[in-house]
């Protein structure tokens, strides 16, 4: 492949989740960071030796660049002294949360600690021996641009430090979600001087780094807003890999969803949806199954099963990323859903793109006018509702139950060439360029 620049940049990449890291968190860099060599960086990675993630994957090393060198350093962090005092801990560092309502003593208490004395988050004791660290390192290897990449985002203070000891060192501040602006910041139980505190810490963050990204539009609209200097929209994507065609289940109409599913973005309208047509309609009942790839928080089960849909549901659990990716591709409907609040509008999760290198529907549920909801009608990739939108909900999986029925393998039309534009490989070419600009 041609290189961009005949000179070869060094690029270092701060971040946290690497394999055997699972979930969504770890994506975005590993994939970048398979393809940054063939664009003439000479790429390192800084990772912590002894991280506690919350779920692992091994077969995401197989990804992993061999001309890409890591460089690991002991991390310190308090997860699992919190694990062993309430169990829900867990769940916590994985980016759930219980609503109020269903919070005990304990997980209230657990949430005010996190959001009052981890500021900004559990692996801030990273922050200052990695800075220490990587200035003798930055110096010797005579790096060019740092990247971190939050939440968590202590990283960013990482690169905070460093920049105020390199000027003229580029930093890119990568924010895989907001930071203040996340849905769940207000469930954190924040005191007005922690509320202050983490939003000083953005602010400075963002009036500092050389280039802000955001993995969507609305967000980098908020960040120009919060005083970022420069802010370059790069989305998540999916793997260019040609899948061969996958051969459908005659025998059931599958609906799946892939990825931890909480109470917070329960799709209540689609269950109800799903429970109507089971009571009007005996043979989708009998047709039809409701997959669950990921974790799937127990009270969004109950809702599930209170509306008679236990004969349908299928929990899979926590499976590889590539089981996920063949599920997925077995799939008759993909089911995304978003926070049911104005401030998720600018979230786009990661599997929304490789729910679109499928070529199956997708059915998306979230606030109205999200960036979700632009990209599906760029690429005719599916239909999004609201959570209100029972009925709709309900006549978009009818519809296609009835092109099933007639011909299981029916491929739905989606526009190929806007789809492809969120290829990584595509993906990390702007990424390059920006770094070059």
């Amino acid at each position: 492949m041609q290189q961009l620049n005949s000179i070869m940049k060094k690029i270092l990449i701060i971040t946290y989740y690497w394999p055997p890291a699972g979930g969504p968190g770890v994506q975005r860099w590993l994939k970048f960071t398979k393809y940054l060599p063939d664009f003439g960086l000479d790429t390192y990675v800084y990772i912590p030796e002894n991280p506690s993630y919350p779920i692992l994957d091994e077969t995401l090393s197989k990804d992993i660049n061999p001309k890409v060198k890591i460089i690991p350093n002991k991390i310190w962090e308090p997860y699992q002294l919190a694990e062993k005092l309430n169990p829900k801990n867990k769940a916590y560092k994985g980016g759930h949360f219980e609503k109020k309502e269903n919070q005990s003593f304990l997980s209230k208490v657990s949430v005010f600690v996190r959001g009052n004395f981890f500021i900004p988050d559990a692996r801030k004791f990273w922050v200052k021996p990695s800075a220490e660290y990587l200035q003798e390192f930055i110096q010797k290897e005579k790096i060019d641009t740092i990247v971190t990449s939050g939440p968590p985002h202590s990283l960013h203070l990482i690169g905070l430090k460093l920049k105020k000891q390199f000027p003229n060192l580029q930093w890119l501040a990568d924010f895989r979600d907001p930071w203040t602006q996340i849905s769940y910041h207000k469930e954190l139980k924040l005191t007005s001087w922690a509320a202050k505190k983490h939003e000083n810490l953005e602010r400075e963050v963002m009036q500092t780094a050389d280039i802000v990204l955001a993995t969507s539009y609305s967000d980098g609209e908020n960040f120009k807003k919060i005083g970022a200097n420069r802010v370059e929209v790069i989305t998540n994507g999916f793997e260019e890999v040609k899948q061969e065609q996958t051969e459908k289940d005659k025998n059931h109409f599958q609906i799946t969803y892939s990825g931890g599913l909480e109470m917070l973005r329960n799709p209540v309208a689609l269950w109800q949806a799903l429970a109507e047509i089971t009571k009007e309609n005996t043979t989708f009942k009998q047709d039809f199954k409701l997959n669950f790839y990921g974790s799937l928080a127990e009270d969004v089960k109950q809702i599930i099963l209170q509306n008679n849909l236990s004969d349908n549901l299928v929990i899979h659990g926590y499976v590889s990323h590539q089981e996920s990716l063949n599920a997925i591709n077995k799939a008759n409907l993909l089911v995304l859903t978003n926070f049911d609040n104005e401030a998720s509008k600018g979230i786009i999760p990661g599997k929304l793109f490789e729910y679109m290198a499928t070529g199956n529907p997708i059915l998306a549920i979230g606030p109205k006018d999200a960036d979700v909801e632009k990209i599906l009608k760029k690429t005719e990739a599916g239909n999004y509702f609201s959570h209100q939108d029972t009925s709709a909900i309900k006549s978009f999986i009818l519809t296609l139950y009835k092109h099933w029925l007639a011909n299981p393998n029916q491929k739905f039309e989606t526009n190929e060439s806007e789809v492809q534009q969120f290829s990584r490989k595509n993906l990390t070419k702007k990424l390059v360029e920006i770094i070059n600009s």
